[in-house]
């Protein structure tokens, strides 16, 4: 006897039950002390995440774990809520400062959501000490950026904390955008068959930050690509209105939230290799120091996925809209091997991408 085909619905309660099935089996937290490798986005970040934060404040809305929450308020209006902290070093980079992720960071977030942002909070951690005269400098590139994508910062706070207790400065953003009511995101829509794409070159951000420092003895004209893609999201969502999953590429790149989608929907994420974006120099760069620009952070890119027939759409309406220059088609969705990231290597071969243990860029971002 045939069996009926599963509704939207059911297949959405099996990913669904997927998900919760695989966030049972994430890493365990073993460390007695927090490292570096816990803020690097990979696997100790999401054991330290799952062992103290989601064990002790557990809801359906944190357990999400989404650069954002998705509420809806008593009237039935739809928001998204996110907040982030911002502990670059240096403070001011080639492309950016400090001033700029905050308000880069925090509205991305919101606009993977599928959110448009609107207000951003702004808490700053000072030491004592600081020059007033960057000071300014880092709240006045607030203020451009949030005019640039088209938000208010509407409240904040200040601490001043001693000598030596902050490393200069520190940011915490919050924002509040406003979700459509009939738009649903999430690796619970992924399907077989789909596309991944990225809205541009990969792993500027990361290297530029690392190469101010001054640390290593290379030199290379690489700028952070800091911006916010709020255009990008929204050029997108009109093309392509069946977009099924979006996430920015921060910590831990493109490779790190590829195997957060597989993970989390139980599919395969297949990337091309030949099909990657990826600035000459930063191909050097990460050569040089031995660091797969997979996994090199971004902070003006992310990473959708749209329904096949949706891709060419997607691909030109990102084109055409200002910092899309450079979008691309880097992959596919496969039904097996489920959980898996693997990549087609331009010799014909593959390999695995698995999510990253250690932290090779602290303190960029």
């Amino acid at each position: 006897m045939a069996m009926e085909p599963a509704t939207t619905a059911e297949r959405e309660d099996r990913v669904l039950d997927r998900i919760a099935a695989y966030r049972k089996r994430r890493p365990r937290l073993l460390e007695d002390v927090v490292t570096l490798a816990h803020g690097a986005g990979g696997k100790s970040s999401a054991a330290l995440v799952d062992s103290v934060f989601v064990e002790a404040l557990r809801n359906p809305q944190l357990e999400q774990l989404g650069d954002a929450a998705a509420l809806t308020l008593p009237v039935g209006e739809r928001l998204a809520f996110s907040t982030d902290s911002f502990v670059v070093r240096p403070l001011q980079f080639p492309g950016g400062s400090i001033g700029n992720l905050a308000v880069h960071g925090t509205v991305n977030d919101l606009a993977v959501a599928g959110a448009t942002p609107l207000w951003l909070s702004a808490a700053f951690v000072i030491e004592e000490g600081f020059e007033i005269a960057l000071l300014r400098e880092i709240v006045q590139d607030i203020a451009d950026s949030a005019v640039q994508a088209g938000v208010q910062v509407v409240t904040g706070d200040t601490k001043v904390v001693g000598k030596g207790a902050a490393d200069g400065l520190y940011i915490c953003t919050a924002g509040i955008g406003k979700l459509p009511m009939d738009l649903r995101l999430g690796p619970e829509q992924v399907r077989p068959g789909d596309r991944v794409l990225i809205s541009g070159t990969m792993g500027e951000h990361g290297m530029a930050v690392m190469l101010a420092r001054g640390e290593l003895a290379i030199e290379a004209d690489i700028c952070s690509d800091t911006a916010p893609v709020n255009g990008l999201v929204h050029a997108l969502l009109d093309a392509a209105p069946g977009t099924r999953w979006m996430r920015d590429a921060t910590r831990g790149g493109v490779g790190t939230v590829c195997n957060e989608l597989a993970q989390s929907c139980g599919l395969a994420v297949i990337l091309d290799e030949a099909d990657l974006p990826v600035q000459p120099q930063v191909v050097g760069a990460c050569d040089m120091l031995g660091i797969d620009p997979l996994y090199v952070a971004n902070e003006g890119k992310f990473v959708a996925v749209v329904p096949e027939v949706e891709t060419d759409a997607a691909l030109e309406a990102l084109r055409r809209t200002r910092g899309g220059e450079h979008a691309a088609v880097i992959g596919e969705i496969l039904a097996e091997p489920e959980g898996i990231v693997a990549l087609r290597t331009s010799f014909g071969g593959s390999r695995i991408v698995d999510m990253l243990v250690g932290d090779p860029l602290p303190r960029i971002c």
